[in-house]
């Protein structure tokens, strides 16, 4: 049976769990009014009594402080404009993928063009690639011949790239991984 993803549940976006109300357990607290005015240090049911009179909840805004730190305020607002900060800044948080390019030991010089392309275009994109040749059979013996394969290929690859690992062996593969490098270009007048 196929799976429907019409009434897929939405991701939850992880906030600090926020004591409210009668869950706090300090004695005194540090109590903050809606509009920003410092109350003073209150007894934990004495600032549940105020934040009732402005029909509002008392949230521990800072529980590290010594008394803890409390404000008056609407916790379903509060909690909305939070999700809403953490929501930005994951729009913000640049995602930078692995691209992969395979190469082959016997690879003509018009695959290592076009190889050469498509990695620029992924650089270009911001990015990384990581390069990787499978020896099959005989080769295995040869890989002097095929590190210097990936070796030309780096140094066909226009520049500014950095090499963030070295040519490496894993079983019958060799790999590499390159980075988009910081273009260093001096436009004074």
């Amino acid at each position: 049976m196929r799976k429907s993803y019409k009434f897929a549940k939405k991701k939850k976006i992880d906030l600090p769990a926020y004591k409210i109300n009668f869950r706090i357990k300090a004695e005194t607290l540090r109590v903050i009014d809606p509009e920003g005015n410092f109350l003073g240090e209150l007894q934990t049911r004495d600032a549940i009594r105020r934040a009732e009179e402005f029909g509002l909840d008392l949230v521990e805004v800072n529980p590290s402080a010594n008394p803890p730190v409390a404000k008056i305020l609407d916790y379903g607002g509060f909690k909305y404009k939070q999700e809403k900060i953490v929501r930005e800044q994951k729009k913000k948080v640049k995602k930078i993928e692995t691209k992969g390019i395979r190469l082959s030991a016997k690879i003509s010089a018009h695959d290592i063009e076009t190889r050469i392309k498509q990695t620029e275009k992924f650089l270009g994109q911001g990015h990384k690639v990581k390069l990787e040749l499978i020896l099959r059979g005989r080769e295995n013996q040869h890989r002097d011949i095929a590190s210097g394969v990936i070796t030309e290929f780096i140094s066909k690859v226009t520049p500014p790239i950095t090499v963030e690992q070295e040519i490496s062996r894993q079983g019958n593969k060799l790999f590499a991984v390159i980075a988009p490098g910081s273009n260093q270009t001096n436009s004074q007048p």
